[in-house]
């Protein structure tokens, strides 16, 4: 296995086993060789919060658990987030970010909210487990060009649906792009709810944000 490799895995059992020390170790010694700082997060932290988001599904962790593993990926967070290299958007746009009412996981929101800042973008971070009225009705009072919200788990999924209900009876729908993200979600999804877009991952949904403001 070669060093990229192991700091990987490294990165990934950190989060999993929810060890800050070790977290941020392995996040500065992907630095020290050149790793890419983006590649470093997505297949080393999110890939361990992946893997306890999915337990956590499934009833095999519980929320205390789900808190260590996020504190050692916001270890490992801080000291990439500053490494992350992307592009400046042409037309900035305020976007109004925020985990669905029901979901704790903010991860992937976080990563989220660090590339479209970087991108120029100004952004609204409501947090996790956000009503859906209070992503309505901010999305009405900033007057944003996009609604992003994320969750990994399906019970959550819904919500989505209602925050999209929500802008088209504020008379606000056809002024705000939907962005939707999250393990849970997919292509079919975003149609199935009237969308505009997903992201994948977070550069996916940066560029679905750039693609719209160009």
């Amino acid at each position: 296995m070669s060093e990229k490799d192991e700091l990987l895995k490294t990165l990934c059992t950190a989060v999993v086993e929810g060890d800050e020390v070790m977290a941020e170790s392995a996040a500065k010694k992907t630095l020290e060789i050149g790793m890419s700082a983006y590649e470093a997060l997505m297949q080393g932290g999110a890939a361990g919060m992946k893997i306890m988001s999915d337990k956590y599904d499934n009833r095999e962790v519980y929320v205390p658990e789900i808190i260590l593993s996020a504190a050692a990926m916001y270890k490992a967070f801080d000291i990439l987030k500053p490494h992350i290299k992307v592009g400046e958007a042409k037309n900035p746009v305020k976007v109004v970010l925020g985990v669905v009412e029901g979901d704790i996981h903010d991860i992937g929101k976080n990563l989220v909210k660090c590339i479209l800042m970087a991108a120029g973008c100004e952004v609204i971070d409501l947090g996790r487990d956000v009503p859906i009225s209070e992503l309505v009705e901010v999305s009405r009072k900033e007057n944003a060009g996009v609604l992003a919200m994320s969750t990994l788990m399906t019970t959550t999924l819904w919500g989505m649906k209602d925050a999209i209900d929500g802008l088209e009876k504020g008379g606000i729908r056809d002024n705000t792009k939907v962005l939707i993200g999250g393990s849970a979600v997919s292509e079919e999804w975003m149609h199935s709810i009237g969308a505009d877009g997903w992201g994948y991952d977070a550069v996916d949904g940066m560029n679905r944000v750039m693609e719209w403001y160009e």
